[in-house]
């Protein structure tokens, strides 16, 4: 008997699923980087994403003229999204980002896709959300690539100009993640369709959790085809398919709602008895029955690689650009409390990160924009832009402290806070897409010859021994080179390479060849000694993504910091770099060595932790000294703070505006605070009860001119307002400066 007949018996055989979900999307950057060699002239050779006039026209005019309309308060206090703002989106054609310029839509690109749903986001959760859905996975994506000639005629205009409003429907009661499983089902058989009887599908389901169901006015379904009288003439289960439904096709039910966290997004169920529809409702016609899941999982890219990141990454710098200035404005024992280290300590956190989110948006969607499709890189953007967004909006919450938990609309941080897990918990739950699906994929994707080996092993050919053994010599071959290359650098670090030409990149590029090194090592070894029980062994292999994954993010920044940071601007950028590079790679070693602690077979354990030098952490670490430089960066008023906060767009008296406005008044007065506090240290002047009073007597002493106490009052007014928060009478309707009542709010129990 020959190995691969003993290894047949042994190896389960790939499923359908999931050889849909491998042959579905590209391998770019992460296969380099799993294979222990980051391509960093790939890296280099990605073109940069850059907003074309039209798009440029598009954010400077109809979109600034959305966050105008939005009021996010009035909007979290009511039932509905305003119809002036649903109409406003439909004339736009914010549904329309994705459909081309033939169809009648807008055809932007995936960085624009992007920079659009997250500048929104920074407004308005639930706003963000209704723009999204339609320009990420559902009908309109689908029927760009898999319609038929007829229903992309038919539907993408309408889905352009807002005539249709479309959801998209897989999740159900008994399958979320597991998407295969659903129960929902459709039978062939023959039914009545205007006035003549057709074949088609009679199909029941159970749907939840459908963003846009409640107002669709088309339901794009997901359900299990089987055919058990044979009319197609082929077997019985058909497998996954998905069709597009008219709400007013007899039988549909849309219209009920769930409250997801109290973001007033349309969130609902659907559900149909034994719905007829013909064969002409199939996205792509009755050929495509049974090629559901091939299509969803290759139009993943939107959702997982655009939207949701875009929500993590305006979470992100909301939080940065809030925290920042409230910590330079507010302040506490006669300091602005961004001098206390504690909140140095937080606030470099948040715009270390913050840079690092910005990195990998921009390089995420120029991969996208070059026309691949990385199911892994997507998947990485989705779990880690969320995650990081969840951490740094914390931190920016622990800042702000008081402030930070009263509502209104002064709060620029409370209703991301609480709309935050829904971006983390969808298309794909983060534990799931951590455990399973990034290096999951990933290893089977990333590496040259493992789904070629799998397939050899099950391959009923006559000429798969011979087929199997040359395979599995270049396998040996390629684990036996990284092994080499890994020890090599282990034992003589200074031999790894870098090609940039900037001398603060060329340290990290170098850290990244060695981790990665070191990463093809223990993937290989994983895979030799736990077999197919690696799937099972998620803690495991969710630190191997993790590598792959932190890995990718210090090349996303290295990029960025060498293409989208002029040369001027590098020293204020410098310190944002330094962090963001190092917590990747620290995080990326960090994981490591959590790997090989915890990797069950202790000979194998030592063997691969002698073999890759691994006993000690060696990546350069984030000191104190780097923490101050960058808390006192952050609290700057610079060109390139502006850059990556650009996607907050403050708006004449909203809450961003607000601080802001007494920020920069701060930022233009420091010189005649200065000489304030040298006259209270001196004792030239008496502190008042409040500091206008001191800025009374600072004017009285001469200490400060009348136009600079003119200017230092306006600018202790702003600050009084940016510290304050929302009052509300005891019937809970907001007061105005003069403690008058403005609209009257009331509360959803109430209406």
């Amino acid at each position: 008997m020959s190995l691969r007949t003993k290894l047949k018996k042994v190896l389960p055989s790939i499923s359908i699923t999931e050889q849909e979900a491998l042959d579905a999307g590209d391998v770019w950057l992460e296969g380099s980087i799993y294979q222990g060699k980051p391509d960093f002239s790939a890296l280099r050779a990605v073109p940069a994403a850059v907003l074309s006039a039209d798009e440029k026209a598009f954010i400077d005019g109809p979109l600034q003229d959305l966050l105008g309309m939005i009021d996010d308060t009035e909007i979290q206090n009511g039932i509905h999204l305003p119809d002036y703002i649903l109409d406003f989106l439909k004339k736009e054609r914010f549904f329309s980002l994705i459909i081309p310029k033939s169809f009648g839509g807008l055809e932007f690109s995936p960085y624009a896709n992007s920079t659009i749903v997250a500048t929104i986001a920074t407004k308005s959760s639930a706003v963000a959300v209704t723009v999204m859905v339609p320009n990420s996975l559902g009908p309109g994506e689908l029927l760009l690539h898999f319609g038929t000639q007829e229903q992309q005629a038919h539907y993408l205009p309408r889905l352009a100009n807002g005539t249709d409003i479309p959801c998209f429907a897989l999740t159900s009661p008994e399958a979320g993640s597991d998407a295969g499983g659903i129960p929902d089902l459709g039978t062939v058989t023959k039914g009545m369709y205007n006035g003549e009887e057709v074949l088609g599908l009679e199909i029941t389901w159970d749907k939840r959790y459908i963003t846009l169901a409640p107002i669709a006015t088309v339901l794009g379904l997901a359900f299990k085809v089987v055919d058990p009288d044979g009319l197609l003439g082929g077997k019985e289960n058909l497998g996954i398919t998905c069709a597009l439904i008219p709400k007013e096709h007899p039988g549909v039910e849309l219209g009920n709602r769930h409250d997801p966290m109290n973001i007033r997004f349309y969130n609902g169920t659907t559900r149909g008895n034994k719905v007829f529809v013909p064969m002409d409702f199939i996205i792509g016609g009755q050929k495509n029955i049974g090629r559901g899941w091939q299509m969803l999982v290759s139009c993943l890219g939107a959702g997982r690689g655009i939207s949701l990141p875009a929500l993590g990454v305006s979470t992100a710098q909301v939080a940065f650009k809030s925290a920042s200035e409230y910590a330079a404005v507010r302040e506490q024992f006669g300091l602005a409390i961004g001098q206390f280290e504690g909140i140095q300590e937080k606030l470099a956190d948040i715009a270390g990160k913050t840079y690092l989110q910005e990195a990998m948006r921009v390089l995420t969607t120029e991969g996208l924009g070059m026309g691949l499709k990385p199911s892994v890189v997507t998947a990485i953007a989705k779990y880690h832009m969320t995650e990081l967004g969840r951490d740094v909006l914390d931190s920016a919450m622990d800042i702000q402290a008081g402030k930070a938990i009263q509502n209104g609309p002064q709060n620029t941080l409370a209703s991301g806070y609480v709309a935050q897990p829904i971006a983390i918990t969808v298309e794909g739950a983060n534990i799931l897409t951590r455990n399973l699906m990034i290096f999951g994929q990933g290893v089977m994707r990333c590496h040259p010859y493992l789904q070629s080996m799998v397939e050899s092993i099950h391959s009923e050919d006559k000429n798969a021994d011979k087929e199997f053994n040359r395979i599995l010599r270049k396998t040996v071959s390629y684990s036996v080179a990284n092994s080499l290359r890994a020890f090599r650098l282990g034992v003589l670090p200074f031999t790894a390479g870098a090609s940039s030409t900037l001398p603060e990149v060329r340290e990290y590029e170098k850290a990244a060849h060695k981790l990665s090194a070191k990463l093809a090592v223990y993937a290989d070894f994983s895979l030799l000694v736990l077999g197919g029980k690696l799937k099972q062994a998620e803690m495991l292999s969710a630190r191997l993504g993790d590598v792959m994954s932190f890995l990718y993010a210090a090349m996303a920044s290295i990029k960025y910091y060498e293409q989208k940071v002029s040369s001027s601007e590098r020293e204020q950028a410098a310190p944002y770099f330094h962090y963001a590079t190092r917590f990747a790679l620290q995080s990326a070693e960090e994981a490591l060595h959590k790997f090989l602690d915890n990797f069950p077979a202790s000979g194998t354990r030592k063997f691969m932790r002698f073999i890759t030098m691994n006993y000690s952490t060696k990546m350069p670490k984030i000191s104190d000294d780097l923490i101050r430089e960058l808390a006192k960066q952050a609290q700057l008023d610079t060109a390139f703070k502006a850059q990556i906060t650009h996607l907050v767009k403050p708006v004449k008296g909203d809450g961003h505006y607000i601080n802001e406005q007494a920020y920069k008044a701060k930022m233009a007065s420091l010189g005649e605070l200065a000489k304030v506090k040298k006259a209270l240290r001196a004792k030239t002047i008496k502190a008042g009860i409040r500091f206008s009073i001191t800025l009374d007597n600072a004017l009285a002493a001469n200490v400060i001119t009348a136009a600079e106490h003119t200017q230092l009052i306006d600018y202790n007014t702003k600050r009084e307002k940016a510290i304050r928060v929302d009052e509300f009478d005891f019937d809970m309707n907001l007061l105005d400066d003069n403690a008058q009542p403005v609209n009257p709010l009331k509360s959803v129990v109430n209406q």
